[in-house]
């Protein structure tokens, strides 16, 4: 099958600034597709350009085999798009926002009546569907704005962000409600810096760093070819950290010294503490988890997800 979106050499400048810089990616049917990396990467500039609504610079992208530069209104009414802001008319109920939304799509009004009573249902708003939105969480507005994406049931879905400010509970209940999308068949590309978000809901992604892309998979099979099974994670009192440095080397398969901890990278991090110990070195704190996406990026580029 022809995938929904391909992009080849895909370049945005702004003047004399590279935002996205020759990448190249592609997006399948059904697939769950993300683009990882901190702030200023190029994630947005990229999803903006899928989303025909900032023109290509170089290179090559369609969407739904159509060129965005050619075809963009063909191709934004087969979307659906959750901005990384809410958009949200405050002063309206919930019903409203996505009635006026469904009208923006030319619908007719039975179709929306029929979307609104399902996408309520979907988002979990019902007992709050004639209220207005200015007074509902943050965790419910996003909900409302996927919720408004869904109203012309689009082929594609891009959500930019869709988790950023919202607390831990909030964040669980929107992650279920986009794996029912993708238990649905709903194509979704998703920009994130969360790696935990990444490896719940990605079916593959890239890793973006600088406007380049450095790697691409799924999100267990990076962690595999890029980290290791363990990190132990080691803190040091004030000023002790960097002087133990050459002698944790000695104790892992790679070692990143960080502002606050190092990170011993290792296929038994138990040993490697046991090591710490008997070379005479008495960490504050030691903390055993298993590799992520952000170790990843770090191994790649040098920096964390939140530089």
């Amino acid at each position: 099958m022809q995938p929904l979106v391909e992009a080849a050499d895909l370049t945005k400048r702004f003047g004399d600034f590279t935002a996205v810089d020759a990448i190249g990616f592609s997006v399948a049917s059904g697939e769950v597709f993300g683009f990882l990396g901190p702030n200023g990467a190029g994630k947005s500039s990229t999803m903006r350009m899928i989303g025909a609504v900032s023109p290509v610079t170089s290179g090559r992208l369609r969407v739904f085999g159509l060129d965005p530069a050619t075809d963009g209104r063909r191709i934004r009414s087969r979307l659906g798009v959750v901005p990384q802001d809410d958009s949200l008319d405050m002063e309206l109920s919930v019903e409203e926002n996505l009635y006026i939304y469904g009208r923006y799509y030319d619908l007719p009004r039975r179709e929306i009546r029929a979307r609104i009573e399902e996408l309520i249902d979907f988002a979990q708003l019902g007992e709050h569907r004639a209220s207005r939105v200015d007074p509902l969480s943050g965790g419910m507005k996003r909900r409302l704005t996927i919720a408004r994406g869904l109203i012309n049931r689009p082929d594609l879905l891009l959500l930019d962000e869709p988790t950023t400010g919202l607390d831990p509970q909030a964040r669980h209940v929107l992650w279920d409600r986009l794996y029912r999308l993708k238990q649905d068949g709903v194509t979704q590309i998703i920009t994130t810096h969360y790696m935990d978000e990444a490896e719940q809901l990605c079916d593959r992604l890239v890793i973006m760093d600088r406007g380049r892309i450095v790697a691409e998979g799924s999100p267990r099979g990076l962690i595999e070819t890029h980290s290791t099974r363990e990190v132990l994670e080691v803190r040091f009192p004030v000023g002790e950290l960097e002087p133990a440095g050459p002698t944790l080397q000695k104790t892992a398969d790679r070692v990143e010294l960080l502002a606050d901890r190092a990170l011993l990278y290792t296929s038994d991090a138990d040993s490697a503490l046991g090591e710490i110990h008997r070379l005479g070195l008495r960490p504050e704190s030691a903390l055993v988890r298993r590799s992520t996406l952000e170790d990843v990026f770090l191994k790649l580029t040098g920096r964390t997800l939140v530089d």
